[in-house]
C-alpha cells in the first residue's frame, strides 16, 4: 500500500471516529432533555413507570404512618421525623428507614468489637462506651443531621417558591382556567418541592378527595404558616364569594412581605445560628474523624478510672448544650 492510500485510510478512519463521536454525544443531549423535561421528582416518578398512586403515597408518606397505639413521646418523635423526610423528599418508607437507622450503629459495633477481638485487643467497659458512641454517632446522628439540614434547605425553597406559585395560580386563573386546571399548571411548571406537592393534591383530588382537604393536608405535612392562608383564603372566597384571583394576588403580597421581614431576622441572627451549627456538628465530626484516623487517641485513656463518669457527663453537657442553642436559634416570625 502506497503512502497515498495509507493517508486516505487514516483520514477516512479519523472522520468516521469523529462521526461516531459527534452521533454519540447528540444522542447523550437528546436523552438529558427528554429526561429534563420532568422538573420534578413526582414527574421524574411518573417517568419512570411509577403508577401515580404510587407516587403519590411516597410523595406524602402516608402508606408509611406510624402506629396509633405508641406512647405520645414516641409518636411526636415519630411524628418529628415524618415531616423531616417529607421536607427532604425522601421515598424510603418510613419504617425501613427507621429499621436501617437502628441496624446501622449495631452493626458498626458489631464489626469494630470483631476487629479487636481478632487483633487481641482488650476490651473495657470504658472502651466499650467509647465504642458504642462512635457507632451511634457515624451510624445514627450525622445520617439524621445530614437529612436535617437537606429538610431546612428545602423547607427555605418551599417558602421561597410559594408566592411565585401563587402568581402562577392567579394567571391562570385570570385566563379563563377552574381552579383544578390552575392547580394543575403548577405541577408542570414549577420545580421541585413544590411541583410534586402541588402533584399530590391534584392526585388527592383525582381519587375523590375534596380541594380543600388536600390543600389543608399538605399545610399540615409542611407545618407552613404561608399554605394555611392560602387554604383558608380559598374557603372563604368559596363561602362568601369574591374575585379569588383578587384575594391571592394580596395573599401573595402578604407573603412576600412577611418573608422580607424574615430575611432581616435571619441576617441579624446569622452569627448565632452559624454558631449553633459549628457547635452542633463540629464535635461530631470531629470525634468521628479522629476515632477513624487515630482510634489509639481514644482508646488508650478508656481504661482510666476518671474517663467513665468524665465522659458520661460530656455527653449530658453535649445533649444540654445543644438544646439550648436549638432554642436559642428558634426564632418565629
Amino acid at each position: 500500500m502506497n503512502e497515498t492510500w495509507l493517508k486516505a485510510l487514516i483520514l477516512g478512519c479519523t472522520f468516521g471516529a469523529v462521526l461516531l463521536l459527534v452521533e454519540v454525544l447528540a444522542n447523550w443531549l437528546a436523552s438529558t432533555r427528554t429526561e429534563g423535561k420532568a422538573i420534578n421528582l413526582r414527574l421524574k416518578m411518573i417517568a419512570q413507570g411509577v403508577d401515580r398512586e404510587r407516587a403519590m403515597s411516597l410523595l406524602r408518606r402516608r402508606a408509611s404512618a406510624l402506629p396509633s397505639n405508641l406512647p405520645p413521646f414516641l409518636q411526636n418523635l415519630g411524628q418529628k421525623l415524618e415531616r423531616m423526610l417529607i421536607s427532604a423528599q425522601v421515598t424510603i418508607p418510613t419504617g425501613r428507614l427507621i429499621l436501617i437507622i437502628l441496624l446501622a450503629p449495631v452493626a458498626i459495633l458489631f464489626f469494630i468489637l470483631v476487629i479487636m477481638i481478632v487483633l487481641g485487643i482488650p476490651l473495657a467497659l470504658g472502651r466499650l462506651l467509647m465504642i458504642a458512641t462512635f457507632a451511634g454517632a457515624v451510624g445514627a446522628f450525622l445520617p439524621l443531621m445530614f437529612l436535617q439540614m437537606k429538610a431546612s434547605r428545602t423547607r427555605k425553597k418551599m417558602e421561597e417558591q410559594f408566592p411565585v406559585a401563587l402568581d402562577v395560580f392567579v394567571r391562570g386563573l385570570r385566563a379563563g382556567h377552574p381552579i383544578a386546571a390552575a392547580l394543575d399548571l403548577l405541577t408542570v411548571e414549577m420545580p421541585d418541592p413544590i411541583g410534586s406537592q402541588f402533584g399530590v393534591v391534584v392526585d388527592e383530588v383525582t381519587y375523590g378527595a375534596e380541594l380543600r382537604d388536600a390543600l389543608q393536608a399538605m399545610a399540615d405535612r409542611w407545618d407552613l404558616d404561608d399554605m394555611r392562608m392560602f387554604v383558608v383564603s380559598l374557603s372563604v372566597q368559596s363561602e362568601t364569594g369574591g374575585n379569588l384571583a383578587e384575594i391571592l394576588d394580596n395573599l401573595s403580597k402578604v407573603i412576600r412581605e412577611r418573608q422580607s421581614m424574615m430575611l432581616k431576622v435571619r441576617a441579624l441572627s446569622s452569627e448565632g445560628r452559624m454558631t449553633a451549627i459549628m457547635l452542633t456538628i463540629l464535635p461530631v465530626f470531629a470525634f468521628s474523624f479522629l476515632f477513624i484516623m487515630n482510634p489509639g487517641f481514644y482508646l488508650d485513656v478508656a481504661d482510666d478510672p476518671a474517663f467513665l463518669p468524665g465522659f458520661v457527663m460530656l455527653i449530658v453537657m453535649y445533649v444540654i448544650g445543644f438544646i439550648t442553642i436549638r432554642r436559642m436559634v428558634d426564632l418565629k416570625v
